[in-house]
């Protein structure tokens, strides 16, 4: 009896901590628009449909127009390796020639693995500025999504170079669905999240809602503070962090909400 009744305050306790999460994430939202455990919907994060080659070279063509150069995405052509299928991804053909373009390569990954090509353009410009920039650097390229490149370490060179970049992380975003149990970010509970690499900052519950959510996290493990969030574009304070922030704010000006049903 006694251990029942434990259980039942763990019960209780667990569902106020949700309660009070979900509260606070409501506030954020209604006063930010942003929401930490829901920032982009299942649907659209794993819509590999959303774009097609053609409509991903003209978006790089637009975005990118101020660009020049050979390195600028809308010019670019890079080597690629045909890619076996595995428990993540079906087989990625590379073409007769041994190379592709940004678009071809964006939506071949895509597809190849479920994620949704918007998603992979919003990180291509979270992380390096690559859509946007006037001028663009190898070095840049050789770390295109921040794949395999921690915040406290360097790059992985095993990940380097524009191809392993984007096709490994879709493949690495489908790993981290088809494992989320192994991380510290799960879907449908709460979830300590802290505010930056610098553990003095601080952390609090996230109540993630859906899966898309939580792979996010598990790609880049900290939410924006209130600084964060109240800057808008701009820059917080010391334990600000904008890694997600931006990845919402960039879907959005990009596409839309990354929340709302698209039609």
């Amino acid at each position: 009896m006694c251990a029942l009744a434990f259980g039942l305050s763990k019960l209780i306790a667990w569902q106020q901590a949700v309660e009070r999460a979900q509260n606070s994430q409501t506030a954020l939202y209604t006063k930010y628009s942003f929401d930490p455990g829901y920032i982009i919907s299942d649907e659209q994060f794993f819509d590999s449909d959303s774009m097609t080659t053609a409509e991903i070279q003209s978006f790089l063509e637009e975005k990118g127009a101020n660009c020049s150069g050979d390195l600028c995405l809308k010019n670019l052509t890079v080597p690629v390796t045909s890619q076996n299928a595995d428990n993540e991804c079906s087989a990625y053909t590379a073409p007769d020639s041994g190379t592709a373009s940004v678009a071809q390569i964006v939506d071949a990954s895509a597809r190849a693995c479920g994620i949704s090509q918007k998603v992979l353009l919003t990180i291509l410009q979270k992380e390096q500025n690559l859509i946007s920039k006037t001028s663009v650097t190898q070095e840049e390229l050789d770390k295109a999504l921040g794949l395999s490149c921690p915040d406290t370490e360097a790059c992985d060179v095993n990940y380097a170079g524009f191809f392993k970049q984007v096709y490994g992380a879709a493949h690495r975003f489908k790993y981290y669905l088809n494992h989320e149990k192994q991380y510290n970010y799960r879907a449908g509970t709460l979830n300590s999240v802290r505010y930056s690499p610098n553990e003095a900052c601080g952390a609090s519950d996230v109540y993630i809602y859906n899966d898309a959510t939580a792979v996010l996290y598990i790609y880049t493990p900290y939410q924006p503070n209130a600084a964060a969030l109240a800057a808008g574009t701009g820059t917080g304070d010391e334990c600000s962090s904008y890694g997600n922030r931006n990845f919402m704010i960039i879907y959005t000006s990009y596409f839309g909400s990354p929340t709302v049903k698209q039609e």
